[in-house]
């Protein structure tokens, strides 16, 4: 049995459409050239089309009402010699208004008017088809309007305004369109009273050429606003493609393949930026591997220096060990000096034990030991093994973990030794005030947050605090007696199980360093179930 699909719904598809022409908008500088010419051309076009259509129709109207007022007033003053030339007794009023119209309605069906003969005292409320005007077939007196009308009322004076009238359409029926009507008076001889001569001239061819212009100018405008947009385009390209061809030169750079070249092509700005280009990636070449070079030698030689130490360092830690043992029959200053030596070597060793675990780093010769192990126990054992060092410090630590249980993919002893790094040190800053170890986990992640009150961090000092041999305060004294290395190597650590080691801190405050690892071995982590910033910070003033 056939299932009918489901249709995408419409408003997605148009979010769809509008994320990627944002993204083509963000990212193309060609696109943003192309549609803000197109947009601009397009407005100055329309405004100069709109000006120009303009022009032509106040052009067509000026001329259409001075030639309809002029042939309205020759009309007139035929009208008037014809009926100067008849006699008042020989013609009654209908025989004289007949004798005016109806060469007008016989000029007028030639030349494209109407005319309407009716008194000019005519009260404004009465139509004008029902004092006995005299018109030409169809004219609708409605359409002279009641201010020309009022205007004839106290002066004879020639006037004319707009209107509109019904004119016949292709269908055989009428339709309203827009008129001039002049209006001037004549006297009829057998009638004492005034009349009033009303010449109606549609507009009908006018608003033919008018729209006939529009379309035209609307047509010219949208392709020269199409021309504008490809020549822009071309331009765009011209200027875009050697920037192109840049970016893609820099990402390759970027990446590794420090061989990548521009090619070099004419003596323009973009051929010299070009060359310069190119000149520059040289450099940073030849800096790059000056600097690797370096590096090597560097490594190598902490490499080589902490395994040469490792055979004299054997042989002074079994003198050291035999005089500390036999410090009993020594007076007190040589069983010190026996002391301090042990405690010197101690420090000796693990300070050569962290070169060669940071040089086995830089080889990349370390692998890990993965094992699925309960954080909650491993925070636990390095807080009992650090309770003799926190009980000298006066520093109470406690443990902060959830009764579920907080189980990930790591190797225990190298996390271990990041959890032991971070309370170490948290003891030894925290000026005899609580420390804090949480432990917290989520569906992804695993997180164990060290939180100490004392001297905390200077702003910017939370990045730089895994620099390699780096101390916020080197004049400070220790209890610990640190190398500079252990967080350089916990950071390493947490780096090789794809996790983070992060710090917060802020002087006086106190400081907070938080590990998260994902819970399955390989997953990338997006979030942390603890976050960096501890819930009893003060905020920044």
């Amino acid at each position: 049995m056939l299932r009918p699909g489901r249709r995408r719904p419409r408003g997605r598809d148009v979010t769809a459409a509008l994320a990627r022409a944002l993204t083509v908008w963000r990212r193309s500088v060609a696109a943003r050239v192309v549609v803000s010419t197109v947009l601009l051309s397009g407005l100055v076009v329309g405004g100069v089309s709109w000006l120009l259509v303009a022009q032509i129709r106040e052009g067509l109207l000026d001329s259409r009402v001075q030639a309809a007022t002029a042939e309205a007033e020759d009309e007139t003053t035929q009208a008037g010699e014809r009926l100067l030339t008849s006699s008042g007794s020989d013609f009654d009023v209908a025989a004289q208004l007949d004798q005016v119209a109806a060469p007008l309605n016989q000029r007028g069906a030639v030349r494209g008017y109407e005319v309407l003969l009716v008194r000019s005292d005519v009260a404004l409320g009465q139509p004008l088809d029902e004092v006995g005007s005299v018109s030409s077939p169809g004219v609708d007196a409605a359409s002279i309007p009641t201010s020309l009308r009022e205007h004839f009322l106290s002066d004879g004076q020639l006037a004319w305004t707009w209107t509109r009238m019904p004119v016949p359409d292709d269908d055989g029926g009428s339709t309203s369109a827009p008129a001039i009507v002049v209006g001037t008076q004549v006297r009829i001889p057998a009638d004492d009273g005034p009349y009033t001569l009303y010449f109606l001239f549609p507009l009908t061819q006018e608003e033919e050429t008018l729209a006939l212009v529009a379309r035209s100018t609307v047509v010219a405008a949208a392709l020269l606003v199409v021309l504008i947009g490809g020549v822009s385009w071309v331009v765009a390209r011209q200027v875009v493609t050697p920037i192109r061809m840049a970016r893609r030169v820099a990402e390759r750079l970027a990446s590794g393949r420090l061989q990548e070249r521009l090619r070099v092509t004419g003596e323009d700005d973009l051929g010299r930026l070009a060359s310069s280009f190119n000149q520059m990636a040289s450099n940073l070449q030849r800096q790059i591997q000056q600097l690797e070079e370096l590096s090597r030698v560097q490594r190598r030689f902490v490499a080589d220096v902490s395994h040469e130490l490792r055979t004299p360092l054997t042989t002074v830690r079994m003198a050291g060990d035999v005089l500390h043992d036999a410090r009993g029959d020594f007076d007190a200053p040589t069983a010190r000096a026996a002391e301090l030596l042990q405690v010197e070597l101690d420090r000796f060793e693990r300070l050569l034990g962290e070169l060669l675990e940071i040089s086995r780093y830089d080889a990349g010769a370390v692998a890990l030991e993965v094992e699925d192990v309960d954080l909650r126990q491993v925070a636990r054992r390095v807080v009992d093994q650090t309770a003799s060092l926190a009980l000298s410090s006066g520093v109470h630590v406690r443990v902060v973990e959830p009764a579920r249980r907080c189980r990930a993919e790591v190797d225990p002893r190298r996390i271990e030794r990041v959890v032991r790094n971070l309370v170490t040190n948290a003891i030894d800053h925290a000026e005899s005030r609580d420390v804090v170890v949480s432990v917290d986990a989520d569906d992804h992640s695993v997180a164990i947050a060290v939180r100490d009150h004392g001297v905390g961090l200077a702003p910017g000092e939370s990045a730089m605090v895994f620099n390699r041999f780096w101390r916020a305060d080197p004049a400070r004294a220790r209890t610990t007696g640190g190398t500079g290395l252990g967080l350089s190597i916990a950071l390493e650590d947490a780096h090789l199980h794809g996790g983070w080691l992060q710090a917060w801190g802020t002087p006086g405050g106190g400081s907070q360093f938080r590990l998260t690892v994902p819970r399955r071995a390989g997953d990338q982590l997006r979030h942390s179930p603890i976050p960096l910033l501890p819930a009893d910070a003060e905020p920044a003033r």
